[in-house]
């Protein structure tokens, strides 16, 4: 087997003699790529982002963004990344780099006080920049006018300022580097990333990565992974790593055997039947975004509201899914749709209704040895969805409540109503109470008023430094208040 290598600004580095669980972060910083800075080790402030080439939508490879404090360097073995310093072009012998456009906005619009964050901050920008499918608007101005915004998270040029949404300036120098974004133009014939991404990113390879008493493994296929699961049920499987690179700087976790399923094909299917969607549980959520491009509404309503761009370009739904976490914003959203989980062992597959897959606290009943191989959501949808996070930020944070509506209402009655709720038990949860209130019963203020009383007593929500238990609660039923008040103001209208 070849030994363990990335590709980093071009050139091929190997991992040896980093341990296995070191992450990205560190092993930039220790070969003098100092760009990439360490602010909070857990995926929150994006001072530590990098490119990573992964495979498009819209065209062969597309420059990602991802948080390298939580990414394991093992896992991107064969892989090809560009660090804030790989962006400037280099000059000739004596002279200064050419800095990139990305660049050359933020220094000439101030975009850059401390420093500290700036990197980052560029590297989720380029990610952006090279975005295919970024087009001004009809009628928009040109990229020069910085000042212009087509809304507020959107600029002339088409840069949607969703893609920041993971990096965070303490010297709070946000209108700068807004600028800067909405002023940057569209990659030239010549730009050699821009033309990197007509080439199909590096081909997934297996990886048997070890160093001391620790091993890291990839394997080709499903049936393999599903083999040395069963072999080795110790294991910690990861995809994005989004929780686990968590575990591993906060809390110091070391693991034995690490094994990656983010790049196994069977896991990366996305299937649309009549009567079924089928998302594989190794896709990301911003694959998954991308890929749907609004289909399933309620979907589309979750993305934004999760974590942030850095996060979604690296969690999965197998993966928020597999911790069990209460607060896992996913689980709500898919109780909603009714979802349920295909579980894969060594010997076969089975289909959970995921209202069944949770049994306590991070517990479920996925065995040892088994993987979560896709998401199915029954088709068709429902045509009332809402997905509401009361959080203490707009964006990045984790859920003090999460509260999902999937509801058919004809002819003014309420015909089904399935709700999913995150942040008020053990674990994620079907307000069937409140369901079985609503079903049958006019849409009407009265009705909701009332049922919305009943929504308020599910779950056993706590007091936590979040939020208290009465606040929960109190969300709980104004969230079927703001459900009713937005669809009777969609029909008015």
């Amino acid at each position: 087997m070849v030994a363990a290598r990335i590709t980093v600004n071009g050139d091929e580095t190997p991992l040896a003699p980093a341990p296995p669980h070191t992450t990205v972060l560190d092993f930039l910083r220790e070969r003098g790529l100092t760009g990439t800075k360490e602010g909070c080790a857990e995926g929150e402030c994006g001072a530590c982002s990098v490119l990573v080439a992964r495979p498009g939508v819209d065209k062969p490879t597309d420059w990602v963004a991802v948080n390298a404090c939580l990414v394991p360097a093992a896992a991107l073995d064969g892989q090809e990344i560009v660090t804030s310093e790989g962006l400037a072009t280099p000059g000739a012998p004596g002279t200064p780099p050419t800095l990139h456009p990305v660049q050359e906005e933020m220094a000439v619009r101030g975009g850059s006080q401390c420093g500290y964050c700036t990197p980052g901050f560029v590297c989720s920008m380029a990610a952006e920049y090279y975005r295919p499918d970024r087009r001004s608007p009809a009628g928009a101005e040109g990229a020069d006018g910085a000042d212009g915004a087509c809304d507020a998270e959107h600029g002339p040029n088409g840069f949607d300022l969703h893609a920041l949404s993971g990096n965070l300036c303490r010297c709070t120098g946000y209108r700068p580097i807004r600028d800067a974004a909405f002023a940057v133009g569209a990659p030239t014939e010549t730009d050699p990333l821009a033309r990197r991404r007509e080439q199909a990113p590096p081909a997934p390879v297996a990886t048997s990565y070890t160093q001391g008493d620790s091993v890291f493994l990839r394997k080709e296929t499903l049936a393999e992974t599903l083999r040395l699961l069963r072999e080795r049920p110790d294991a910690v499987v990861v995809a994005g790593s989004t929780d686990w690179g968590v575990e591993v700087n906060i809390r110091s976790r070391r693991a034995g055997c690490v094994v990656a399923v983010d790049r196994l094909p069977e896991l990366r299917e996305l299937r649309v039947e009549s009567d079924v969607l089928e998302i594989g549980a190794a896709l990301t959520l911003t694959e998954v975004e991308r890929r749907l491009d609004g289909r399933v509404p309620l979907l589309a309503e979750l993305f934004p509201q999760f974590a942030s761009r850095l996060i979604r370009n690296g969690a999965t739904l197998g993966g928020n899914l597999g911790t069990g976490s209460p607060i896992g914003d996913s689980a709500p959203a898919l109780l909603a749709l009714d979802a349920s989980l295909v579980l894969a062992d060594a010997d076969a597959e089975r289909e959970v209704p995921l209202a069944a897959y949770f049994t306590g606290y991070r517990q479920s009943v996925r065995r040892p040895g088994e993987l979560i191989r896709a998401v199915r959501v029954p088709l068709p949808l429902a045509p009332v969805t809402a997905f509401h996070k009361i959080a203490k930020r707009r964006f990045d944070d984790i859920s003090s409540v999460a509260v999902a509506f999937a509801l058919d209402v004809e002819d003014g009655i309420v015909r089904t109503a399935r709700i999913g709720l995150g942040g008020v038990a053990a674990t994620p949860v079907r307000a069937l109470a409140t369901e079985a209130a609503l079903q049958g019963r006019p849409w009407t203020a009265g009705t909701v008023e009332a049922v919305a009383r009943v929504l308020r007593e599910e779950g056993t929500p706590m007091d936590d430094h979040r939020a208290s238990a009465a606040y929960r609660s109190a969300m709980l039923g104004q969230s079927l208040l703001k459900l009713y008040a937005r669809t009777t103001e969609a029909v008015s209208s």
